[in-house]
């Protein structure tokens, strides 16, 4: 549905607002929903098991998963879908407990590497059965074969990657 709204304050001119259709305002609720929600079922187990806020977690398992489990900051900002000023207040708390350690990427001096340990190794591998069954509890096991495909294509048709990390 169009609708011309006024003209604002300012002097511009009309704008034509394209209102959300019925089935429009559904797939975007359900969105807003996923978004806001999930996380925090996501997030419970973990902290009740591990101690681990979601961010942490995806913090260590994306860099466990790393070639030689070492990732470039930046890159780890964006997957685990954080800045980069908090993602550099979690690291400094991982070096304090020894589980990462950062240094200066040998092929381009301007980003920072962070490595983890044997022993961040240790904490997010004992984590991460805790993360797999919540991600199994609240994504997958509700999903068929087909929701799962659909949903996959979606997020790839709906992720945004900055241009650095393509």
């Amino acid at each position: 549905m169009a609708i011309t709204a006024t003209p604002d304050p300012g002097g511009s001119s009309p704008d034509e607002t394209l209102w959300l259709t019925a089935d429009e305002k559904e797939a975007w609720t359900g969105l807003v929903s996923l978004v806001l929600l999930l996380p925090g079922r996501l997030e419970s187990p973990l902290q009740h098991e591990s101690g681990l806020t979601l961010f942490e977690y995806l913090t260590l398992s994306h860099i466990s998963e790393a070639p030689e489990r070492r990732l470039r900051m930046s890159e780890l900002a964006y997957l685990a879908n954080g800045s980069l000023s908090r993602l550099s207040n979690v690291v400094k708390r991982f070096e304090q407990r020894g589980w990462v350690e950062r240094s200066p990427d040998p092929d381009d001096g301007r980003y920072t590497i962070a490595a983890l340990t044997d022993l961040g190794f240790e904490v997010v591998v004992a984590a991460a059965p805790t993360h797999v069954r919540a991600v199994r509890q609240f994504v997958l096991d509700p999903l068929t074969a087909a929701d799962r495909q659909a949903l996959a294509r979606i997020a790839a048709k709906l992720r945004v990657r900055p241009v650095d990390l393509a």
